[in-house]
């Protein structure tokens, strides 16, 4: 039966080919999207013609994986690989020793290894299929020897499936005009996936950072020289807090309320203060931050936090609003203690001592925070490298300030009286 092998008939929306001008073609997505598939695929449609001997669109490309193994156990003879992919009449024969695919029709695809960029000067080709990019360890020298063989033919063209990463090749690769991307989510290809598998990843991963980028297919920015990154804080990450002895609620406003406006940094911490002060931990809770509200909407968001976590206190910084801070917070609750805050250094010198704190380990997040955790990665001791304001960081810094950095400044260790 053909059926099984008409891909467009079966294909998710983006696993399919992108229409346009295009020289790039970047297939993003968590995993167990159907990446591979989507690659294998591509290929097919390039070499094969209207009937098996028919020519197709390409005759020679180029199969470039992390590692000869993995484009050949992956790409090549996987599950969702070109071989399982591939109709008995259309089916290419695998030459071991010369490490290509051969088509019925006379196309041929040979592997490489992106271990060695070398192996690509010479060769020339009218297209390649590329997996796992942000993988390899000599991306920059593999891409660009890739890109001096594809030379034949009136438009070569390059398919990348990959899981996104911060580097610098798949970066510049998407800011290139000529590059297309289609992205998905694992839940995109769950009819495909082992139920225990999806209940596992979204059990362990949901509402991180590690989560965003390998499920949702996020490409997560991480700005170089960051005072966080994603390894620390998914190494600092547990799934619930214990027993804590103070939770307060800390509050960046916006300057304005309009449509435009910054968002409202509103983060819930609190913190175990037995014993030494080098036994103090503190534990990042929840980011209850929202964006365009008026000052009474981002004041009742703050108070439900307090309500929800039972926090003792809320913590305003005040250089933008000054005394109307304080005054918007009592106008929805007059009751709720408020501590106001100024900051006399910039954003970077107050994340610093804060930042000291997680490297020492003494500092863990609750699953959920992805949002403050992309701020936490786009600041530097030099600055803020990300879009907007880091309102939610801010919030941060000021809730660890109060409840672990000011209170040790002021902490005598107990005297032992000798009998």
């Amino acid at each position: 039966m053909a059926l099984p092998y008409l891909f467009e008939f079966w294909a998710l929306e983006h696993q399919l080919p992108p229409e346009g001008d295009w020289r790039t073609w970047v297939i993003m997505g968590g995993r167990g999207a159907g990446k591979t598939r989507a690659g294998a695929e591509w290929v097919r449609a390039q070499v094969e013609g209207a009937r098996p001997l028919d020519a197709g669109r390409c005759e020679r490309l180029a199969l470039v994986g992390e590692t000869f193994d993995q484009v050949r156990e992956v790409m090549i003879f996987g599950e969702s690989g070109i071989m399982a992919c591939s109709p008995p009449d259309r089916r290419p024969e695998w030459q071991a020793t010369r490490k290509r695919l051969i088509w019925p029709n006379g196309a041929t695809a040979q592997a490489f290894s992106a271990q060695d960029p070398e192996a690509l000067r010479g060769p020339q080709f009218d297209g390649a299929w590329v997996d796992e990019l942000a993988k390899w360890k000599r991306a920059r020298e593999t891409w660009d020897m890739l890109q001096f063989g594809l030379r034949l033919g009136e438009d070569p063209r390059v398919c990348v499936t990959t899981t996104p990463r911060n580097v610098g090749v798949l970066t510049d690769l998407l800011a290139q005009d000529s590059t297309v991307l289609t992205q998905a989510a694992t839940e995109a290809n769950s009819a495909y996936l082992a139920q225990s598998f999806l209940d596992e990843v979204r059990a362990r991963y949901a509402g991180t950072r590690l989560g965003r980028q390998e499920l949702d297919g996020l490409l997560l920015e991480e700005a170089e020289g960051a005072l966080w990154t994603s390894a620390g804080l998914e190494a600092a990450r547990l799934p619930a807090a214990p027993e804590l002895d103070r939770v307060l609620v800390a509050v960046d406003p916006p300057v304005t309320g309009s449509a435009d406006a910054d968002e409202c940094g509103i983060v819930v911490a609190g913190a175990v203060t037995q014993g030494n002060v080098q036994d103090w931990r503190a534990y990042v809770l929840a980011d209850f931050s929202v964006a365009a509200a008026s000052p009474a909407g981002w004041a009742r968001a703050a108070i439900r936090a307090m309500e929800l976590y039972g926090a003792e206190r809320l913590v305003a910084e005040v250089n933008q609003g000054g005394d109307l801070v304080a005054q918007v917070i009592r106008q929805v609750d007059p009751l709720v203690p408020v501590k106001t805050v100024h900051a006399s250094r910039g954003k970077a010198a107050r994340a610093e001592p804060v930042a000291a704190l997680y490297e020492q380990g003494r500092v863990h997040h609750l699953p959920d925070l992805g949002a403050l955790e992309d701020q936490m990665c786009a600041m530097t001791a030099q600055g803020y490298e990300g879009r907007g304001s880091p309102d939610r960081l801010d919030a941060l810094v000021w809730a660890l300030h109060e409840l672990m950095i000011a209170p040790a400044a002021g902490w005598r260790r107990p005297q032992v009286r000798a009998v």
